[in-house]
């Protein structure tokens, strides 16, 4: 007998078809600078790795604002898109950092401790929001991960010119900080979904980008 051919996978679109959508190109372009983040931590260039940090951000914000303003999407793409910003969300905000925490710890193994408490606050805060979505029209219950790099990126501007003893012990108490809310019970708003907001960071990502530029000249 001549084999009968799932209509439901005929009807599927070519997984790379997802690449020309936007709002998908914004979110990869996010995962680019978060390699470079990765990259940059990883050889202890951590001026070029808060700059990749920051854009990640930057993209990630853009995409779901692209998003919102195009039309024609149909559900599949709103859901491959979901998916795929969540993925990246994984990378970007949980593994970005525990490497960056672990790089700057000279990959001593003490600091394994605190980059699976950061790492696994990203995943577990990630696991919920997909379980739960927004607790009402424009807050998360827990702080999102996307305030974590901000924030880091931000306490990192200390860094030379706090003494390393007070740097070190501060930033991954920092990061344990921003952990603990990622996962609590308080509600925070959606600032990515404020046209506002998101031109606030392009100026913060921008102005952060000068200022670790400069220092890395």
């Amino acid at each position: 007998m001549p084999l009968v051919r799932d209509q439901s996978l005929v009807l599927q679109p070519a997984i790379i078809s997802y690449v020309k959508d936007l709002p998908n190109l914004c979110s990869l372009a996010g995962l680019a600078c978060t390699t470079l983040a990765i990259y940059f931590s990883i050889i202890g260039e951590y001026h070029a790795a808060m700059i990749g940090m920051i854009w990640a951000v930057a993209f990630d914000w853009a995409d779901g604002l692209v998003a919102r303003r195009m039309s024609g999407r149909t559900g599949p793409d709103k859901v491959f898109g979901g998916q795929l910003d969540l993925l990246i969300d994984i990378v970007s905000y949980g593994v970005t950092p525990a490497v960056l925490l672990m790089s700057y710890g000279k990959f001593n193994p003490i600091i394994l401790p605190v980059a699976f408490i950061v790492l696994s606050a990203g995943v577990i805060r990630l696991s919920y929001f997909s379980t739960y979505g927004l607790s009402d029209a424009a807050r998360y219950t827990g702080l999102a991960l996307d305030n974590n790099s901000i924030a880091l990126v931000f306490i990192f501007l200390f860094e030379g010119l706090i003494p390393e003893g007070v740097f070190k012990p501060a930033l991954y108490f920092c990061a344990l900080g921003l952990a603990t809310l990622n996962v609590s019970q308080i509600k925070t708003p959606k600032l990515s979904g404020n046209p506002r907001n998101v031109f606030l960071l392009a100026a913060y990502t921008v102005g952060v980008t000068g200022i670790y530029g400069w220092k890395i000249l």
